[in-house]
């Protein structure tokens, strides 16, 4: 029994997750990091999910960690603090991930977002990483990520003064990939996701793989990596249906073989 999130599974292979503490603007404290990872890897084990939308409501995507709960953190609690190893296991999902952001999208809520592989915001939304207001830095990935998302300069900005930039300012540096009406934000998400979903799932999931190494590693591996996952796929039995149906001019049904 899910006590801070909403699931529903589409027929189409599109899990929805909802995060869902309303009364504080679905803040991620511990037991929501633990739900969600927990959720995201038992989708990762269902051949039924192909595809992930993550969403919050209309006031918030997510507006940060727990405030309260950190601050009955010492040095000794933060080292042993079990938060890390549930955003380790968010990282590495293997299937796509769509984040549909309404509202606020602040601290973690903001590193929950560039965990995601594709951001469909709506037009009102909010990106930033506050903590240096309270003293601290972000500590799940927030600077690391934001600066391979937006460069140095942006990220800079956000982190060091801990001001929130516009849904419109987030698309133009690169942090969202497209802009919606706030009302149909997670409608198009879904769509994204459904048409993720009807691709061949271990090219998906490949291509997935290959997309994140493109972050941490240099051109020519890259590209090595890459070949390697390319050939693997020719392996597969719905790489020859692919290709066979866009012969035949039909619709690929695809197995995951």
């Amino acid at each position: 029994m899910l006590k801070f999130l909403l699931t529903e599974t589409f027929p189409k292979g599109v899990l929805n997750i909802q995060l869902h503490r309303p009364e504080a603007l679905n803040a991620l404290n511990t037991g929501l990091l633990a739900e969600l990872a927990d959720t995201l890897d038992n989708a990762a084990r269902n051949d039924a999910v192909r595809a992930v939308v993550i969403s919050g409501d209309s006031r918030a995507f997510a507006a940060g960690a727990d405030i309260r709960e950190m601050a009955d953190l010492n040095a000794i609690g933060v080292m042993n603090d079990p938060r890390p190893q549930h955003w380790s296991r968010i990282a590495a999902f293997p299937k796509p991930i769509i984040a549909a952001v309404n509202g606020f999208a602040l601290g973690g809520g903001c590193e929950l977002v560039m965990h995601a592989d594709i951001v469909i915001a709506s037009r009102d939304a909010r990106f930033g990483q506050p903590e240096i207001k309270l003293g601290i830095i972000p500590g799940a990935g927030g600077t690391q990520r934001l600066i391979r998302a937006v460069g140095k300069s942006l990220a800079s900005q956000m982190v060091l003064t801990g001001e929130p930039i516009s849904a419109q300012r987030a698309y133009d540096a690169g942090l969202v990939s497209e802009l919606t009406e706030p009302d149909l934000t997670l409608e198009r998400a879904q769509q994204v996701a459904e048409a993720i979903a009807a691709q061949a799932p271990l090219a998906v999931n490949q291509a997935k793989d290959v997309l994140l190494r493109a972050q941490e590693t240099h051109l020519s591996a890259g590209l090595a990596y890459e070949r390697k996952a390319f050939t693997l796929l020719a392996a597969t039995e719905d790489r020859n249906e692919g290709i066979q149906a866009f012969i035949e001019k039909r619709r690929p049904e695809y197995k995951g073989r």
